[in-house]
């Protein structure tokens, strides 16, 4: 499938990480944990444009010795914990219709913490959203646990989630439900610059198995994706 419809795909990697130090950049089997997302993108068929958004040098560097266009540094104000990744994406784009004039109908957010998303989900998910003509989709994958099974635990309390639901229904009754992996966000241009979101009127999913929906957030999600590499 010959992609018309021009992509840029944006990876945001800020340089501060108060749950992993220097999460972005932290060598996953020999290799910074960047490089899988950035070679995933760089491998995928439909992304006309790569960048790595980010307010580090350090990992800059990296990301150009791995192939991907670093062509400004984040502002300062768009690299604290309160900044939103909606607003980063918004950086982007003004910055490529302001300084580059390239224009693009779909913008692609590949976060550097799911490694082990390839090219094949990226495009696969790219043409989920063209053949739907959707406005919007986020990668997903089964949830391991269900609304119904949660609880509040208060003042040593114990009390269901879901209140005014059918107690006792069994584990294989219950429906099956997704989860976002975060790996994954493709939104039209219009939608995100003109209304201020990513998830359209006509969103859709990409279903990503288990074993490729790691998000790396602590050293014991950097072991297990370590262990699930080696053992592949």
């Amino acid at each position: 499938m010959k992609n018309l419809r021009k992509c840029l795909a944006v990876i945001p990697a800020r340089g501060g990480s108060k749950g992993l130090l220097n999460k972005n950049i932290r060598l996953l089997n020999h290799k910074p944990l960047i490089n899988y997302t950035i070679e995933a993108a760089l491998n995928s068929h439909f992304i006309d444009e790569l960048v790595v958004s980010t307010d580090s040098e350090e990992i800059a560097c990296v990301a150009k010795l791995a192939g991907a266009n670093v062509p400004f540094m984040r502002p300062a104000e768009l690299a604290t914990d309160q900044a939103a990744s909606i607003d980063v994406l918004k950086h982007v784009v003004l910055y490529y219709e302001k300084e580059k004039h390239k224009t693009f109908e779909y913008i692609m957010l590949l976060q550097p913490t799911s490694p082990l998303r390839n090219a094949n989900d990226i495009d696969e998910a790219y043409e989920v959203l063209i053949k739907s003509e959707g406005d919007s989709l986020q990668s997903i994958t089964v949830s391991d646990t269900h609304p119904y099974l949660m609880r509040e635990w208060t003042s040593g309390r114990l009390e269901s989630y879901l209140k005014d639901q059918a107690e006792n229904l069994r584990r294989q009754d219950l429906s099956e439900l997704y989860v976002l992996n975060g790996a994954i966000y493709i939104v039209k241009r219009e939608l995100l610059m003109l209304h201020n979101t990513m998830t359209g009127s006509n969103n859709y999913g990409y279903l990503m198995p288990k074993e490729r929906s790691v998000d790396i957030d602590n050293e014991l999600d950097l072991k297990w994706a370590e262990f699930l590499i080696q053992s592949s």
